[in-house]
């Protein structure tokens, strides 16, 4: 069960953060730096989905010490993010989502929710 829901979480993060490959750059990216060009609403948005992540996280009974991470990196990433321009570029590389997803799989194969 948790397998399925850990399987599904990884795909969210990854349209999130990079589903979408630019052409000739290589560089990939998701709904998180596309929907983040919208001013004002776009980052918060995005932040409220990356806050679903957490909460599947508690559900699953990640540690405390995972969920305060996992906030971070939601916190730079909107803090950062929400600056015009320099925001958009850093949500390109910085791709908390998908952070969030390798501590809760470390978390996970560690400890075994």
């Amino acid at each position: 069960m948790i397998d399925r829901r850990l399987k599904r979480l990884e795909g969210l993060a990854r349209l999130l953060d990079s589903r979408f490959r630019i052409p000739g750059l290589g560089i990939r990216v998701g709904l998180d730096a596309v929907i983040g060009l919208i001013p004002g609403i776009g980052d918060m948005a995005m932040g409220l989905v990356s806050v679903y992540l957490v909460t599947q996280a508690l559900a699953m009974g990640s540690r405390k010490r995972v969920i305060a991470q996992m906030l971070a990196n939601i916190g730079i990433d909107f803090i950062i993010g929400a600056i015009p321009v320099i925001g958009d570029i850093f949500d390109i590389g910085f791709k908390a989502n998908n952070r969030n997803i390798a501590l809760l799989k470390r978390d996970y194969a560690r400890h075994r929710l």
